[in-house]
């Protein structure tokens, strides 16, 4: 090796050196100034989670979940419940609040759910409450849980009419399995009955949308009725 090569290889080796020393002191100087922009504005780190838009409606008010949560432990449709709904009784007791106090609950739900009518004593489904029906089935918008409220009106005993509005429950969840077909059916839908012992309803009600629109509808006839609709809270 010549004498001007055994000079320059020395300076080569240590001009590289030199230069790897700086890259890693910017490096590390890079580091050390993005450790201190999260420090000071921690959130900009964080990633964006996917919210649904259906997670968090209006209607979601701190009493509606409250209410909402103790009917998914009360009435089935939290896991490993064999329960399958509940009966007047049950909802005095979990929602531990007035008649008029539970349905303003779910009077925001208006224009989301529709209201089935049913014939005095009767709990077939006619023509216009299946289409009613599928109609709010399908309008899911990624919700959780489907509600049914039923009722049944003051002719009669408390007996008679809590039996009476069970079966009107039970006729929407097996016309709801015909039409999903879904075998977690019964882990989406909530079935309320509550006879004519809580939270009737008043006449205003008639005008909220219904199997029956245009025909003749007072204090009676709604609360021959089951209330229906997806409810798009996030507990």
């Amino acid at each position: 090796m010549s004498a001007t090569a055994r000079v320059v290889a020395p300076l080569a080796g240590g001009l590289v050196t030199l230069l790897a020393l700086g890259a890693l002191s910017v490096s590390v100087s890079a580091g050390v100034k993005s450790a201190g922009q999260r420090l000071a504005a921690p959130q900009a780190e964080k990633p964006k989670v996917a919210v649904a838009d259906h997670a968090e409606v209006p209607y979601c008010t701190p009493r509606f979940k409250q209410v909402l949560e103790r009917v998914l432990h009360s009435c089935g449709l939290s896991g490993g419940d064999n329960r399958r709904g509940c009966k007047p009784a049950d909802v005095k007791t979990f929602a531990s609040i007035s008649d008029a106090d539970f349905n303003e609950l779910f009077t925001p739900l208006k224009e989301r759910g529709g209201v089935v009518l049913f014939d005095t004593a009767k709990d077939e489904l006619d023509a216009e409450a299946k289409k009613l029906l599928a109609d709010r089935w399908a309008d899911r918008k990624g919700a959780r849980y489907f509600f049914v409220v039923a009722r049944a009106s003051k002719t009669g005993s408390p007996e008679k009419n809590r039996a009476l509005s069970h079966r009107r429950a039970n006729s929407i969840m097996y016309y709801l399995k015909e039409l999903s077909k879904d075998p977690e059916l019964e882990k989406k839908v909530g079935l309320l009955w509550l006879g004519n012992e809580f939270a009737q309803l008043s006449k205003e009600y008639c005008t909220w949308p219904n199997s029956r629109t245009g025909k003749k509808c007072d204090d009676e006839s709604i609360n021959r009725s089951a209330f229906v609709s997806w409810v798009d809270c996030r507990l």
